[in-house]
């Protein structure tokens, strides 16, 4: 049976900018960064606390993802505070955090323009 997701794909152009982006501005652990060949590494960092993380890593042919609103959803416990603590790491947000019937969201940016959710749970 699944036990669970280890990582989910994150398509990026330049692995090193990514990497920074994701541990430095939004808090991420590197769990593994090797050679995976001659163009990439294999790059899987985890949420601080998780099982759970994200792989920096395209698969040849998939480039045409990079750049699009990924299917992600990070949560945390206040949205509102936890998007000011990011843009003061320099985090776009394409969405500011907001009230719903459902809960709060917001929507941020990387680096190459993939787009994310912020939510409560």
């Amino acid at each position: 049976m699944i036990k669970g997701i280890k990582f989910v794909g994150v398509p990026v152009t330049d692995q090193d900018r990514a990497l920074k982006f994701w541990t430095e501005a939004v808090g991420m652990k590197v769990a593994t960064d090797q050679p995976f060949n001659e163009k990439q590494r294999w790059i899987e960092l985890k949420v601080p606390g998780a099982d759970t993380g994200i792989s920096l890593f395209t698969p040849e042919g998939h480039e045409s993802r990079i750049g699009q609103f990924q299917s992600i959803s990070f949560w945390c416990d206040d949205v509102f505070a936890t998007a000011d603590a990011m843009k003061k790491k320099d985090v776009v947000f394409a969405q500011e955090p907001k009230k719903e019937h459902w809960g709060t969201s917001a929507v941020f940016r990387d680096p190459d323009g993939n787009m994310y959710v912020l939510s409560s749970r």
